[in-house]
């Protein structure tokens, strides 16, 4: 730190932008800084690799312990990075609702074989802190590979890059910073609102921010707050959802972000008065069969525009396939009002009941034991394969067949 920086030194400059920079931000609403140290208490030939202290702790009104602390820093030692930004840690407050943000200032890099990256990436997943911000002061070509990976790296060559980048950092770590998520409807105009928006920290996968997506009183997508420091994981709960990975804001200017969000409106009928509780269906992926979104009938609900596949969860269950959701249209699939079969029983059957298809039987009941019951059916022909449970014969099976028409009981008795 006692290089050459013009027409001064490297120390001697730091000291004079960090206490003007203590003086401006603890000026500030609801911020509080402190100042630890590395490298200033054992001299350099002894490698003290733990020489690293707390100076000054957060707390209201500390400018002048801080300005006098920083007048009377003498480098002298090693640099030890790593733990020192794991000591770090431990100076914060503990305060869920706060911004942890550590601002590292050096001239040279770890000594002390260390692994700052992998320090700095284990307190971000732990969400102890932001990504660092690091200030390189001086011509060092190995700065940036050694620190890019750290945090947010910044290099310093003169007093004027020192105070710009010093402003730079303020800036980001303190500045209002918007957002604006425009959400795409199939020509391209940010026309889809009403969905719930979640913002993840990118690195600790922390959840930060819900926000219900709006339109403002002029019909464009409303603009929020977010904090710039952090590197988002954005989900946008369409269905199915829409993600967005590792999404970077420019601190201190509004930033619009485009998502393609084009929706249609799926409509779930069943014909006439329905004998059905609460009839589902699985909403598919055409290609994965992997399952999106479990629907109620006779409800409506918004689709990103695409081609569907609907399994109904009716006895049959019904297939159907190719069900496509177009930008603001509702497509409606409407299904037959199902008919009740009853099955009175005075003695134990074993059994149930069957729907031939391609020439296949395909069970879609098994009956209970014991008392009578009643079984809500697709409208078709059915076949009822029983056999007594008192009797061990085989040969005793009995096949019947019955045909379910929509809205009507029909009744099997065993005696």
């Amino acid at each position: 730190m006692y290089a050459q920086m013009e027409e001064s030194n490297r120390i001697n400059i730091a000291k004079r932008l960090l206490i003007r920079l203590s003086d401006s931000l603890t000026k500030l609403e609801n911020v509080e800084i402190a100042l630890r140290v590395y490298g200033h208490q054992s001299m350099k030939q002894k490698r003290n690799c733990r020489d690293t202290k707390l100076e000054v702790p957060f707390g209201e009104l500390n400018q002048i312990q801080i300005r006098d602390k920083i007048k009377n820093i003498k480098p002298k030692g090693t640099t030890l990075i790593a733990y020192s930004l794991q000591e770090a840690a431990y100076d914060f407050p503990r305060d869920p609702s706060s911004r942890n943000i550590i601002i590292l200032i050096t001239d040279g890099i770890e000594e002390c074989d260390g692994d700052p990256c992998a320090v700095s990436l284990a307190l971000q997943k732990q969400g102890v802190i932001l990504k660092p911000f690091i200030i390189g002061l001086g011509k060092n070509a190995k700065f940036r590979n050694e620190f890019d990976c750290v945090g947010q790296f910044f290099e310093a060559k003169t007093e004027k890059d020192f105070q710009n980048v010093l402003n730079i950092v303020i800036s980001q770590a303190l500045n209002n910073t918007t957002l604006q998520v425009n959400l795409l409807d199939a020509y391209g105009r940010p026309t889809e609102t009403d969905v719930t928006m979640t913002f993840y920290e990118n690195h600790s996968k922390k959840m930060v921010n819900n926000f219900v997506h709006t339109l403002n009183y002029r019909g464009l997508p409303d603009t929020f707050y977010l904090d710039p420091s952090i590197a988002y994981d954005i989900e946008v709960h369409t269905t199915p959802k829409i993600e967005r990975k590792n999404y970077k804001l420019t601190a201190g200017k509004h930033n619009t972000l485009a998502l393609d969000a084009p929706q249609g409106k799926l409509n779930l009928v069943i014909d006439g008065i329905t004998n059905y509780n609460n009839l589902q269906a699985l909403i598919l992926h055409p290609k994965t069969n992997e399952i999106i979104h479990v629907q109620s009938f006779n409800d409506i609900e918004k689709y990103l525009v695409g081609i569907y596949t609907l399994e109904i969860l009716s006895l049959p269950r019904i297939r159907q396939e190719n069900v496509s959701v177009k930008q603001s249209k509702t497509t409606t699939i409407q299904i037959p009002q199902p008919g009740k079969l009853s099955i009175v029983k005075r003695k134990n059957i074993v059994g149930g009941i069957y729907h031939k298809k391609d020439n296949k039987m395909l069970q879609i009941f098994s009956f209970n034991e014991g008392a009578s019951e009643e079984v809500v059916l697709q409208p078709g022909k059915y076949y009822i394969i029983t056999r007594s449970g008192s009797n061990k014969s085989t040969l005793e099976t009995q096949i019947r067949e019955i045909n379910i028409k929509s809205g009507r009981l029909e009744q099997i008795a065993y005696y």
